[in-house]
This record gives structure tokens, C-alpha cells and sequence, in this order.
């Protein structure tokens, strides 16, 4: 059997852009032995720019349009950070995310697009949306052209962009049956830059389109109720898009690195005025051959970018980007038309927009298609039990790739009864009380298979997971020691990971309370993350056995998390679903722990599921539990993940606690594992409602899901 290679350098892309994306896709195919990938971006999609006025005309949908950074980050074996660069230091070889340690790097390359924001006008920020970058842009269009009534929208920026925009957005709120007054303004004259013929087959599009054209129009303050020119005369508009040229982000400039108003300086290898830093993209300004700022540049520099990278990180030989004199221009023209323009030549038609389509959709097709992770394959000769043991699908992270309950139940009744006296067993608890004189202790401890490559990330996630059990006793987290299995890697890339996951677990840990006291480690073929806590019981522990008949059910957080998970696994999980379920992995039950004070039985919904814990409660409290199945809060996308018969390694274990209720999507999300879940309390019916009041109030998005019952042992479920 071949051992893993170890991890000796790393490589930072940061920005998810065209050029990214491709190498990405390319890196994917052919990942180079020893580089940890790392991608930065502060979103989980990232916006085509070429089908952009199509979308916003209507032609596409918001999906045909994204690159689901997540899934490609899945394919290319690559950690993803979710968040803004805001800071590259290259004396430290570092970058700065805000709220996380920073990112070191060996090599980093940078795709972070432009913005087309407008700081310097007044009133922009507060009542305009720049039409860079593109995810919140088009957030705030959709919205826009679901409303009802007249519209009025001005374009600042009479560029190709600009006007692109302008005709699209005029023919979506058409299509729509509004009244659309649309306007592009610009301090010159509109679309200069570009040949006679194209300009003037332009200008009469626009008219076509109705669009008014204002140039020589100098803007000195934007308001709510449109834009005041610097003659002091005013043009209504409720809808204001800047699209006036290229701007860089700030941060650029700022890292010191030699630059040309902004724009990262880089040679022909793509490298920037230090070695280890590249770029690409509108980011980017070629100094061997300045070129203005188009996507066709990004993407024929891709090839290039990722055979440089894996040179410098390999000692190879690097390669020279000569972008091309000139390029094809394909405008849309609002409607399915479109115009071509290159070496002066001018061309339009409903022909040449089927044309830029079928290019365009060749491009998105790269990142739609791309292989999932299948199960290793068997050998020629194998062990009887072989395949049920491996199951059909790879093994799942966090607790989906726990051991089952019937399991685990039967290895630990052959424990012999415990001899001392200061240890008091909670049957059905993951956690022991400890008494010490007079203090009550509890002691557990957890650890997780990785669910994403990124040591910060994973590690909010177990702490979470590790100190609902602490929780949900009513206990305060007191102290804790890591335990961890880290990949193999060089002393400088191992350092790092250390350093990441000790700065995070301090970070959740000391914020309620507790510290970590030490830990251990050892190599392994993959990361896992735990920890051994113990708190302190200022009362008697809330157990699994307290409840009563007639007591609510309350659950802090949604279920869904081994479905989605599972579904990433698969590369089947859009990437604003599964950001959804980390962020919620993520969110603290500390508070909600106070809130459920006077729970009578509590414990955490975590890998056997919401009803196998539910169920728990119950046979310990001699009761039985009914749950209502339209009741129970679901992450989102859970239920449509379900219905395509995604499912955790550990769903067919956890559905031996009820195997004879139907196989919905629904009931199939009962048996769902929860990693980091929410609390589940059996409370009083007289302390329900106000409780969960005062959960929602605090940000919990907690549900009344049910009640025990007088029928012990008995599970219904209501439809």
C-alpha cells in the first residue's frame, strides 16, 4: 500500500477569477505531489463576466451564470477560505483574511478582478451598487426587477460594459411589462475606445432599446432619489449602477509590491516585482505588453499561470505569456442580437448572439462537468464482507463516518460496573460527572474526520461539536487538551497547520470560558480534529433521564448537515449550501445552553441523528416521543439533497431506530448525523413558549418540534 507524500509547500490563490478557475479546473486534473492548494475568495460562487448582460437581460438564470467555487475547489483537492483578502505581506510571506489567523504561503498568485465602485462620489455608496463585482450587483438587480411599477435606472459609465448593461437592463424590465426610463451617462462621449462602425451600430442599439444617452455629464453627488449634476440639474433614478471603468482594490498597492496605478505590476512569466507573487487578470497590468482590461486576456493566460506555478514550486522551467495585438469582441445587444467587432471589421445579428452563447456556454461547461469522488476500487482478491464493510460511496466526514449506535451500544455494556465513587456514569451521555469534594466536574471528549481541507475552519467546527456535550449537561467549559492527526508535511508546512488550528480552538474556547491546557498529535493519512474538555456544574447536571410526559421538544438549529455533506462529497452540493452549513456548524449554543436552563432533559443532536437522540431522551425518561415532521427547521437545500438520495455513511445505522417509517426526504432527514448539531431540551409545557422566545431573540433559529409522551418506548411521527 502507498503512503501519502508529504506536504511541503504552499500555494495561495487568492481570488476565485476566470484565470483561477481555469487553473483550478487544470490543477484538478494533475494535482503536483507535495503542494497544499489553498483558494481565497469571499464568496462561494464566482459570476461569468461574459454572460453577465445576458443574465441581467433575462436570458440566463442566476445558476447558468456562477462557477461554484466550493465544488471546484472539491475537484482540484484544494482547502477554500471564504473570505475578503485584505492584506498580502510579502516580507512574511502572508495573507490577511479578516477574523482568522493569517494564511502563509510559498508561492501565491492573485485574480481579484477590479471594482467598479465609485468611493470618491458622494452619496455612491449609500445609494448605488457598482456593477463590480458581480455577485452583489446581480443580488441587488434581481431584486430590483422583481418589483412592480415604473423604472428608472441610470448606468454611470458610457463603456462597452456600461452600455452593455444599460440595453440589457432595458429589455428585462420590458419583458417584465414595466415602464423602463434607462439612462447612461458619462463625462466624455460614450464608447470611445472603439472603431466608427462599432460605435455607431451602438449608439443606434441603444436608441433601439430606448435607452438615453448623456455625455458630458459631469456628476457631482449621488442621492436616493437619482443623480445631481455638477450643473445642478437632477436625473430621477431608483436604480443607479456604476460601471465607469477599471479601479483596483486597495490592498494591491498597499503590499508594496511595484505597481501601475494599482494594477500588480508582472512581467511576462506573470511574476510581480517579487518572484514568489504572480498575477493575472484584470487585476493584473502586463508591463512587456499592456493590453486593456477584457476576459479573453484571462483566460488565454490561464495555461501559462498554471504551468508557472507548478514550475516555481517544482524548480521547472517557467514559460512566457505574449498576449495577442487584438481580440474578438462580442457585445450584447440587449435582446437575443448581438454585435462582433475586431481588427475594425463590424458584424451583427441574432447569429452573432447564438454565436457568443455557444462560446460562452463552452466555457461554463468546464466547470459544470467535473468527476466526483468515487469509492476506492477493490482489489482482484479480497476478504468475504468485503464490500457491505466499504459500502457504496466514500466514507463521510464529521459524524457521518462515526460508528453506528446499536454499535457502539453493545461495546460499551461489556464495560464492568465502574469501582469508584467520585465517577457517576450517565447512561446514554456522552459525558461522565466527576465529583471532587464538593465540585461536580464533567468530563467528555470528541474528534471529527475533516469535512473541509481548511485547519481553521474544521477546527471551529469540533470545538463546537466537542463542547456540546459540556452544554447540554448545563455545564461551563472549563478546560481542554487538542487532540489531532495531522497529514504528514515538511516541519514549515506542518507549523503552520499547527499554528492555525491552536490559534482558532484558543479563540472559541477562551470566549467561553475555558482554556487549553496542552494536547497531542501524530501523522496520519488524513486531518482529525478533537478535544478533551471538562466543565463545571454549578447545579445538579441536566440528563437524558429528567423528562416528563407532556414536555415540549425544543431544537436550537436546523438538521441537514451529513445530506449536505455528503452531497459535497459528491460534488453535488451548490457552494451557497454548503457556506450555509458551515456557518451554521459554526454558530455557538452557549447561550442557548443558558437559556435552557431549566431543561428538565437536554442533551446534543449530533451523529445519531435528530430522532435517534430524541429517542434517547425518551427511553431514558420511561417516555415516548412524538415528533411533528413539518415542525422541524431544515438547513437550506437539506431537502432537495435528500430527494436526489443523498445520505451519510452513517443514515443506514442511525434508521434502525425507526426502520419502518417511509423513505421521504423528509423522514430520511430524521436519521440525518449532525456534526456540531443543535441542543435538543425537553422543558415544561409552561416554560416552552417563552423560552423559545427568548432563543429566537438571540439569534437561534429554535423550533417547538414535538412532545414526549405517555406511550414509553413508542416513536410517532406526525405528517
Amino acid at each position: 500500500m502507498k503512503a501519502p507524500l508529504p506536504l511541503t509547500r504552499d500555494l495561495v490563490l487568492i481570488g476565485g477569477g476566470h484565470t483561477h478557475a481555469l487553473v483550478l479546473r487544470k490543477w484538478g486534473m494533475d494535482p503536483l505531489p507535495g503542494a497544499r492548494l489553498t483558494l481565497i475568495d469571499p464568496t462561494p460562487v464566482t459570476a461569468y463576466s461574459g454572460m453577465l448582460p445576458g443574465y441581467v437581460a433575462g436570458h440566463y438564470s442566476r445558476n447558468e451564470l456562477d462557477i461554484d467555487l466550493v465544488r471546484l475547489a472539491r475537484f482540484a483537492g484544494a482547502r477554500i477560505v471564504l473570505g475578503p483578502a485584505t492584506a498580502i505581506d510579502p516580507s512574511r510571506r502572508e495573507v490577511t483574511v479578516p477574523g482568522r489567523p493569517p494564511i502563509a504561503y510559498d508561492v501565491c498568485s492573485l485574480d481579484v478582478g477590479i471594482t467598479s465602485a465609485m468611493p470618491d462620489l458622494p452619496g455612491f455608496a449609500d445609494h448605488a451598487v457598482p456593477a463590480k463585482p458581480l455577485g452583489p450587483f446581480a443580488e441587488r438587480w434581481e431584486r430590483y426587477l422583481a418589483a412592480d411599477g415604473p423604472a428608472r435606472v441610470a448606468v454611470i459609465g458610457g463603456g462597452v460594459a456600461g452600455v452593455e448593461l444599460a440595453m440589457a437592463m432595458a429589455h428585462a424590465l420590458r419583458a417584465r411589462g414595466r415602464h423602463a426610463d434607462v439612462s447612461v451617462l458619462d463625462r466624455g462621449e460614450i464608447l470611445e475606445g472603439i472603431g466608427a462602425p462599432a460605435r455607431a451600430r451602438l449608439r443606434k442599439a441603444l436608441q433601439e432599446q430606448g435607452v438615453s444617452v448623456l455625455e458630458h455629464a459631469e456628476i457631482s453627488e449621488v442621492t436616493a432619489e437619482g443623480i445631481v449634476r455638477a450643473d445642478g440639474t437632477e436625473i430621477g433614478a431608483d436604480f443607479i449602477v456604476g460601471a465607469a471603468g477599471a479601479r483596483p482594490h486597495a490592498f494591491v498597492a498597499a503590499s508594496g509590491l511595484a505597481h501601475e496605478h494599482g494594477f500588480l505590476s508582472v512581467s511576462e512569466t506573470l511574476q510581480s516585482s517579487d518572484g514568489a507573487v504572480f498575477a493575472a487578470g484584470d487585476c493584473a497590468h502586463l508591463s512587456h505588453a499592456p493590453r486593456p482590461k477584457a476576459g479573453v486576456y484571462a483566460v488565454r493566460a490561464a495555461p501559462i499561470l498554471h504551468d508557472n506555478l507548478r514550475a516555481i514550486l517544482s524548480g521547472g522551467e517557467l514559460r512566457r505569456y505574449q498576449p495577442q495585438s487584438d481580440y474578438l469582441k462580442l457585445i450584447s445587444l440587449g435582446a437575443k442580437s448581438a454585435m462582433g467587432e475586431r481588427f475594425g471589421l463590424r458584424f451583427s445579428g441574432d447569429w452573432v448572439w447564438r454565436w457568443k452563447n455557444r462560446i460562452d456556454q463552452r466555457f461554463m461547461e468546464r466547470f459544470r462537468d467535473l468527476p466526483a469522488m468515487t469509492r476506492a476500487p477493490l482489489p482482484a482478491e479480497y476478504a468475504s464482507g468485503m464490500e457491505d464493510a466499504l459500502g457504496a460511496k466514500p466514507l463521510c466526514g464529521g459524524c457521518g463516518a462515526k460508528v453506528g449506535q446499536s454499535t457502539l451500544s453493545k461495546a460499551l455494556a461489556s464495560l464492568p460496573d465502574p469501582r469508584r465513587t467520585d465517577i457517576t456514569p450517565l447512561p446514554g451521555d456522552d459525558a461522565a460527572l466527576l465529583t471532587i469534594g464538593t465540585t461536580r466536574q464533567v468530563l467528555t471528549t470528541d474528534h471529527l474526520r475533516a469535512v473541509t481541507l481548511d485547519p481553521v475552519l474544521m477546527t471551529r467546527i469540533a470545538a463546537h461539536h466537542a463542547l456540546g456535550d459540556i452544554l447540554a449537561m448545563g455545564a461551563g467549559p472549563q478546560a481542554a487538551t487538542l487532540n489531532l492527526v495531522l497529514p504528514r508535511g515538511s516541519e514549515t508546512v506542518m507549523g503552520r497547520m499547527l499554528t492555525e488550528i491552536v490559534t482558532t480552538a484558543s479563540e472559541v474556547l477562551t470566549d467561553l470560558g475555558a482554556e487549553i491546557v496542552g494536547g497531542h498529535s501524530s501523522l496520519g493519512d488524513e486531518m482529525t480534529i478533537g478535544f478533551s474538555l471538562t466543565g463545571l456544574l454549578p447545579r445538579d447536571p441536566i440528563t437524558l433521564s429528567g423528562g416528563r410526559a407532556g414536555d415540549r421538544l425544543i431544537l436550537t438549529k436546523p438538521v441537514g448537515s451529513g445530506t449536505i455533506l455528503a452531497a459535497e462529497m459528491q460534488s453535488d452540493a451548490p457552494g451557497a449550501i454548503v457556506e450555509a452549513c458551515w456557518t451554521a456548524m459554526c454558530h455557538e449554543q452557549a447561550t442557548a445552553a443558558r437559556l435552557l436552563s431549566d431543561a428538565r432533559a437536554m442533551t446534543d443532536v449530533t451523529g445519531f441523528g435528530l430522532l435517534g437522540h430524541a429517542s434517547n431522551i425518551a427511553r431514558s425518561s420511561g417516555c415516548g416521543v412524538s415528533v411533528r415532521l413539518d415542525a422541524i427547521p431544515l438547513m437550506a437545500g437539506a431537502e432537495e439533497l435528500a430527494a436526489k438520495g443523498h445520505r451519510s455513511s452513517l443514515y443506514p445505522a442511525n434508521r434502525e431506530v425507526a426502520p419502518d417509517l417511509p423513505e421521504t426526504p423528509r423522514h430520511a432527514l430524521l436519521f440525518d448525523p449532525q456534526t456540531a448539531g443543535g441542543l435538543l431540551a425537553a422543558l415544561a409545557p409552561d416554560a416552552a413558549e417563552g423560552t423559545l422566545k427568548a432563543l429566537r431573540d438571540a439569534g437561534y433559529p429554535a423550533a417547538d418540534i414535538g412532545e414526549l409522551t405517555e406511550r414509553s418506548g413508542a416513536i410517532d411521527i406526525i405528517d
